[in-house]
């Protein structure tokens, strides 16, 4: 009787204890589970882990040579099973299962069809890159705390935790928020490696299907009625820093609101890098500004549906960018002789507003954050938000920041509202007859420093703010190497217009400079008006160019020089610019019209040729003039 031992196996029926001894062969013991569990001998499969590693095979090496010893758990898959049961929960039966006849007497554990999920989930390359880094924060040996060997470790000097608070807090400056990965690692840290761990969205919407009373307004239940949500600072962030290559890109943005005192908006293209000043950290590398069309003001911007929307993002992804935030000034002069601007965003007033909050948060959910770790595939956002605003010495200063994922879920389920008078309050909507709206709670101190519950009518955004260090490179970096400045998009205000008019007058100062092709090229918003123009657009033919721009390799760029699109380019900008055909050598001045009515002359308008002595062009009939 010494030598009997019992072991328990996991099924998704439920769990057995089987009776059997050491000296037992694997053979005999799964004849034992077959008939316990009532399987045939091939309708299933032992694993001794719950991750379907050490499968035990029908041979006859005894039980203990296998290690299975007294009391241990192994895990039993039937082999006809469907995808969604191959990972189970001892705690959570799994209701979705291909076992109807199972009765559960919970929801189905969040981490089965994560596991399940996890492999058809494309994560960025940044992520896929950061999860496979160790990550741990390495110490130097404490010459005068530790009292061990070279090879030896102690509390002084063994290495720290991505997401360990104390060395967060004692870094210059202080970092608030640890980085997502860390906080991932904090989470499938401990003895259970993370195997219950699920990301899950919040919801304010009520559950559909629930079919036991009327649907809102007229019943709801525990069942379907969406939780109520206490508001909490959020401990970690999505991206940790945020870089614009050169300043450039800034300033270009900026004239905009120099030259007309108007709000300006952009969304910043470029990718994510890893951030080496925080442990697991990520940045956001700004390559370029893309200008949206839109209506500013001194005090407000309207933003106009764009056409061209799709192109763009084409471009980007030919040239290894994508949309990683957007960028908005709020800038008040207040002594244009010196160039000062007014410090309005402070702790006094706001750092972001509910209308802005709100709209960062929308943007938020439309690029979510692929994430294997969530049940729905994805958890939170990796965009961001830079507002170029007024700082403590009344110089333009760029601050960065995310709204949290409690803010990104009120704004997509819309529960949220602005204030009309106060910028820095928020409103939690209230129920009516067409949604029901949850709770929405947070929590304060009171004078006696007791924490305070409040309802969430009106709402302080600074709950809802992520803040993110937006910095310049010493060494400024260019993707794109254009020296000279190729009209902006979307600046008609200013009298900035993208036509042929302005692409000869940006080649003649190219080529008056001797820059070389790859250069007079490499620049973003030249290469959105070669793919998006109306009279030449070049979509289909232009992603050699587009190569040789991503890798700056000049051969490529030579080699797309000698097509027909690029000669047709040429054409078209000789024939506005009245030069004759072939020559870029254009006077600084911008090209000029031919004033002789004895030559054949190009319509401003549609640029067909016209016979001499007509005043009027024979194809759209506008004037010459």
């Amino acid at each position: 009787m010494a030598e009997n031992i019992v072991v328990r196996v996991q099924s998704p029926e439920g769990m057995k204890k089987i009776t059997l001894t050491k000296r037992e062969t694997a053979a005999a013991f799964l004849k034992k589970v077959a008939k316990e569990f009532s399987f045939s001998s091939n309708g299933f499969s032992v694993y001794l882990n719950r991750n379907k590693t050490g499968e035990i095979l029908s041979q006859n090496k005894t039980l203990s040579l296998l290690k299975i010893k007294h009391g241990d758990m192994l895990f039993l898959f039937p082999s006809s099973a469907g995808p969604s049961s191959e990972n189970m929960d001892t705690a959570q039966p799994h209701t979705s299962s291909s076992y109807p006849s199972f009765p559960s007497s919970s929801s189905s554990s969040s981490s089965l069809s994560r596991s399940h999920s996890a492999p058809q989930i494309q994560e960025d390359e940044i992520d896929q890159y950061l999860s496979k880094q160790e990550g741990k924060i390495y110490r130097n040996r404490d010459p005068q705390l530790c009292r061990h060997g070279p090879m030896g470790k102690c509390v002084h000097c063994v290495p720290l935790e991505p997401f360990d608070e104390d060395y967060l807090n004692h870094l210059d400056p202080p970092v608030k928020h640890m980085s997502f990965h860390a906080y991932i690692r904090k989470l499938t840290g401990g003895a259970d490696k993370g195997k219950f761990v699920a990301l899950e969205n919040i919801s304010c919407k009520i559950k559909s299907g629930c079919e036991g009373h009327p649907p809102w307004p007229e019943g709801i239940c525990t069942k379907c009625q969406p939780s109520a949500i206490t508001l909490n600072r959020q401990k970690y962030r999505h991206v940790d820093n945020i870089m614009f290559e050169n300043h450039t890109i800034a300033d270009r943005f900026l004239d905009f609101w120099r030259k007309t005192g108007n709000q300006r908006m952009g969304y910043l293209y470029g990718r994510y890098t890893e951030h080496k000043d925080i442990p697991l950290g990520i940045r956001a590398e700004v390559a370029a500004i893309y200008e949206p069309p839109q209506i500013g003001t001194q005090n407000s911007l309207e933003l106009i549906e764009d056409p061209k929307a799709e192109a763009v993002e084409e471009i980007a992804a030919k040239l290894g960018l994508r949309k990683v935030g957007w960028i908005f000034t709020d800038l008040l002069s207040e002594d244009t002789r010196i160039g000062t601007v007014r410090y309005t965003r402070n702790k006094d007033s706001y750092f972001l507003s509910a209308e802005e909050c709100i709209t960062a948060g929308h943007f938020q959910n439309q690029h979510a954050n692929a994430c294997r770790l969530s049940p729905d595939g994805h958890f939170g956002s990796k965009f961001v938000t830079v507002v170029a605003t007024g700082g403590p010495d009344n110089q333009v200063h760029f601050e960065g920041y995310q709204v949290s994922n409690q803010c990104m879920a009120l704004v997509r389920d819309e529960c949220l509202l602005p204030c009309r008078d106060v910028p820095e309050l928020g409103y939690a909507k209230e129920s009516s007859t067409e949604q029901y709206i949850p709770d929405v709670f947070y929590k304060d101190k009171d004078k006696f420093g007791n924490d305070i519950t409040y309802l969430a009518r009106p709402l302080p955004v600074e709950y809802l703010i992520i803040d993110i260090t937006t910095t310049f490179p010493k060494d400024p970096v260019f993707t794109f190497s254009s020296t000279l400045r190729f009209p902006i998009e979307n600046r008609d205000a200013l009298g900035e217009t993208q036509d042929f008019h302005s692409l000869a007058t940006y080649l003649s100062q190219c080529f008056s400079s001797s820059s070389s092709f790859l250069d007079i090229v490499s620049d973003f918003h030249l290469l959105l008006f070669l793919v998006t123009n109306e009279v030449m657009p070049l979509q289909d033919s232009i992603g050699l160019l587009l190569d040789a721009v991503k890798t700056s390799t000049e051969e490529l760029a030579q080699t797309w020089k000698k097509s027909e699109q690029w000669a047709t380019i040429e054409q078209l900008c000789s024939t506005v610019g009245g030069q004759p055909s072939g020559s870029l050598d254009y006077a600084m001045g911008g090209p000029t019209l031919p004033q002789s009515s004895s030559a054949v002359w190009s319509c401003l308008h549609c640029t067909f040729m016209n016979q001499p002595g007509t005043e009027h062009c024979e194809m759209c009939s506008l004037p010459r003039s």
